[in-house]
């Protein structure tokens, strides 16, 4: 009879880095990096860990120098291949801090692979905060196992990026109704835009309604935070066009 393992079973850490990777690649961790491999996880020499660089897949690194502030790694092999692009863009009114903070990390862990700050007439939140954005974005990854690094676009008034943006479906949450969202969605790419509290004013709902490619979609009769709405949006596009049935 085999044995009962362990609960929680072990994980290996996970870390994004910006050195590109390859076998037998050595480098040194930067600084916040090294204190939480050597000091917070406890890592020493020939333990082994996992690291993605955003572009070229998974790969095991082992370390071979560990100190409170100086680690130092070396790629053993690859892992897994860098993950197909989605090919979706979340398009999302910024809201306040803690909220989006959630957003973010949701969206990443469902696989949208762009997200891009719109600012509507009704936006409250007056700072996005891409900093802190980004440093969501990559621990996210990190976590839910992502080889890609979700990119954030600078934040757009809604006007002038619907001029400007990517031709490719756009599909938009609309209070006043639509088509139901599981049975609108094409295969990628595709663009999903989410409003601010309180929906599009008037003026904005007829700009995008004009837009070739734009359909209009419905999220069910509740009425949703705009958080709530944007990742049943992602779940809904992933379960119908996306890649949850490959």
């Amino acid at each position: 009879m085999p044995a009962t393992p362990a609960w929680p079973p072990e994980s290996l850490p996970r870390l994004f880095v910006t050195t590109p990777l390859a076998e037998g690649a050595e480098f040194e961790l930067e600084k916040s990096q090294a204190h939480y491999v050597g000091t917070v996880m406890r890592r020493t020499v020939g333990d082994a860990l996992l690291l993605f660089d955003g572009a070229s897949g998974e790969w095991r690194g082992e370390v071979v120098e560990a100190g409170k502030k100086r680690v130092r790694l070396r790629v053993t092999g690859q892992a897994r291949p860098q993950e197909a692009p989605t090919g979706l863009t979340l398009a999302f009114a910024p809201i306040k801090k803690q909220r989006i903070d959630f957003l973010v990390e949701k969206a990443v862990e469902l696989g949208v692979e762009t997200l891009q700050p719109i600012l509507t007439q009704r936006t409250i939140a007056g700072r996005v905060g891409e900093d802190r954005i980004r440093a969501h974005i990559v621990e996210a990854a990190e976590q839910c196992g992502r080889t890609a690094i979700a990119q954030l676009k600078e934040p757009m008034r809604l006007k002038k990026w619907l001029i400007e943006r990517e031709r490719v479906p756009l599909y938009f949450a609309d209070e006043n109704g639509g088509a139901p969202a599981l049975s609108s969605f094409k295969p990628a790419p595709a663009t999903i835009l989410i409003g601010p509290e309180g929906g599009f004013t008037d003026e904005e709902r007829s700009m995008i309604r004009a837009e070739e490619g734009a359909v209009a979609i419905s999220l069910g009769p509740r009425i949703l935070r705009a958080e709530t709405a944007a990742l049943a949006a992602v779940a809904a596009y992933m379960a119908s066009a996306g890649d949850w049935s490959e």
